[in-house]
């Protein structure tokens, strides 16, 4: 797998690739002119007020601007925009509203093409490898795109099924791949020296984090290895589901996995025509995702609505039975003896399906989450503060009373409300408060690490799909479950803790003299720094008192200078007033703002 790292130029590989790289390098050189000029530019001469006025148009623009680029280039642009638009710790919602609705959907190779592409990849003509396969793809993506197939009917009755999706990657994608990620580099490297930009994030950290997901998703024996993974956290649970990966049919770019497809988990009505309660499935969603979350510690990072179905049993049992073969696999001899039953007495299974997109929770990441859970239970603001510190969010500079403050608000008037109770809130309220919480969090300089974001993307979506099946789900009660196990094993861990607890704490107390020495030294040599909000508001505007003035005196020495020296150098002396014109301008522009 090519490595995440350096800032290489753009690879010379053909001319089409040239011409790609130079094209986002443009768009990125344009964004950046733009926010100088709006940003930095204008602020510094008084018109800050003027540059405001029209950000949030701006930034829309931009962002379908952006749109159109990614649509145009498909490649990773797509995921770009994707990748951008949950990212709402460090982009304002004028460019993250804009981006959610940016589809991977793009028009099909030609058949011509993926059926040389599979045949190099399997090593073998298609006809032997399959015994039927569907030249229109039913999905298309940026990356890739998917077939239905039949396997031959000698490894079908070896596995116990015969009808097959078929991934296959677009000839020529790693090329694409390298260039736009050559280009990504490139753009963070320059972000990298924008004041503006790296106050408030780590540019060149987040294409990394990008870039090692991306060729994640390219390597097909990675997803495969994914879909194995969660098969066997869930080896016990009659509940879950996920497809076969046929190892004998699937290489780095082409994968094979038998074909899951049943009821999409968000048709209600098709739901309903086969007995299932859809307020059920809502709640078996939310269990099986703080299962993945809490207990597996791996979870399934791109659950929208395309990717999980709802599979009756009866169903299951018919598409294996196709193969003519009375024992197959552990998949379906699992789905055979599922017991998750409605009230409608019928069996069906929660089947997920592409696993390109995968969470991991890490030790340190559990801790933080546990204490999370624990302060968003017992809605202690502190607490969740504190716990977000813990999770790497916040930074260490970050001054979060006004977030503590901001948190207590939201859990006295909002805590506990299910999505129905919600909507009998005045839209102007929620409106007004998110106005306000956003600002709060945008002024904090917090970064998301890329696994606490897609634990936030997973639960996001996943409260959207159980809001889809049912208006009164309430997702506090969903975790509450897990929250009560975190809070009995809390003990336990704390008991098994304690040895390194007092040797961290034996530890601190052993420097603690060394420590208050340096402080002692810092307060002698006049080097503490201590943080005054209101001090500083004011010492800004006496700085820009002084500015003003300074533009004033400036401005009348000009002009008197002119005056005098026209009498003897008219053409020094008229050039000299009409300097006088740059002063005077930022000298009314800020007295106007004032």
């Amino acid at each position: 797998m090519p490595q995440a790292s350096g800032t290489p130029a753009a690879p010379q590989t053909s001319r089409a690739s040239r011409k790609r790289y130079r094209k986002i390098v443009r768009f990125a050189w344009i964004f950046l002119a733009q926010a100088w000029w709006y940003e930095l530019f204008l602020p510094r001469i008084g018109l800050r007020r003027f540059a405001a006025r029209g950000r949030t148009a701006r930034l829309q623009f931009l962002a379908q601007r952006f749109r159109v680029l990614a649509v145009d280039l498909g490649g990773l642009m797509i995921k770009v925009g994707q990748f951008l638009s949950a990212r709402l710790d460090i982009l304002p919602p004028e460019v993250t509203n804009e981006l959610q609705g940016l589809q991977d959907e793009v028009a099909a190779e030609p058949f011509d093409k993926i059926r040389e592409q599979t045949v190099a990849e399997l090593g073998m003509p298609l006809e032997s490898a399959y015994a039927f396969f569907d030249p229109t793809p039913i999905a298309a993506a940026s990356l890739g795109q998917a077939h239905r197939a039949r396997l031959s009917p000698a490894l079908a009755a070896d596995l116990g099924f015969e009808n097959v999706i078929v991934k296959i990657q677009r000839p020529g994608i790693d090329e694409i791949v390298a260039v736009d990620l050559a280009a990504l580099r490139r753009i963070g490297g320059w972000l990298s020296h924008v004041s503006l930009v790296s106050k408030r994030a780590d540019a060149p950290a987040l294409v990394e984090e990008f870039a090692v997901t991306s060729l994640e998703e390219i390597n097909y024996l990675h997803e495969a290895a994914n879909a194995e993974r969660f098969t066997a956290d869930f080896a016990g649970d009659p509940v879950v589901e996920a497809p076969v990966v046929v190892w004998e049919r699937s290489s780095l770019r082409a994968l094979t996995l038998s074909d899951v497809s049943a009821i999409k988990i968000t048709d209600v009505e098709a739901l309903k025509r086969a007995g299932i309660d859809p307020s059920v499935v809502a709640d078996e969603l939310a269990r099986v995702t703080f299962q993945q979350i809490f207990v597996a510690g791996f979870f399934h990072a791109d659950p929208h609505p395309g990717n999980i179905f709802v599979t009756p049993v009866a169903a299951v049992a018919a598409g294996s039975s196709s193969a003519g073969s009375e024992t197959a696999r552990s998949e379906t001899a699992r789905s055979a003896t599922a017991r998750s039953d409605t009230g409608a007495g019928v069996k069906w299974h929660l089947t997920y399906v592409d696993f390109g997109m995968m969470g991991e929770i890490s030790d340190p990441l559990r801790a933080g989450l546990r204490n999370f859970i624990l302060a968003a239970v017992g809605r202690d603001s502190r607490a969740l503060v504190a716990s977000l510190g813990e999770l790497g969010v916040l930074l260490s500079t970050a001054d979060t009373d006004e977030l503590e403050r901001a948190m207590s608000a939201l859990f006295d008037r909002f805590g506990g409300l299910g999505i129905a109770e919600l909507q009998t809130i005045d839209p102007r309220e929620l409106e007004a408060f998110g106005r306000q919480f956003g600002e709060t969090i945008r002024v904090l300089p917090f970064q998301l690490p890329e696994s606490f974001l897609l634990l936030i993307r997973t639960i996001s979506l996943v409260s959207g799909v159980t809001s889809a099946l049912d208006r009164d789900f309430n997702m506090w009660d969903a975790v509450d479950p897990f929250a009560r196990t975190i809070l009995s094993t809390n003990g336990r861990d704390a008991l098994r803790d304690l040895p390194q607890q007092a040797l961290a704490y034996g530890t601190t107390l052993a420097r603690l003299p060394r420590r208050m020495d340096e402080l002692a030294t810092r307060i002698e040599r006049g080097q503490l720094a201590v943080r005054t909000p209101e001090v500083d508001r004011r010492l800004r505007s006496v700085e820009r008192s002084v500015n003003r003035l300074g533009s004033a005196i400036v401005f009348a020495a000009l002009l008197v200078g002119g005056v005098f020296l026209r009498s003897t150098d008219e053409v020094l002396g008229t050039v000299l007033m009409a300097t006088a014109a740059v002063p005077l301008l930022h000298l009314v522009f800020t007295l106007r703002r004032r």
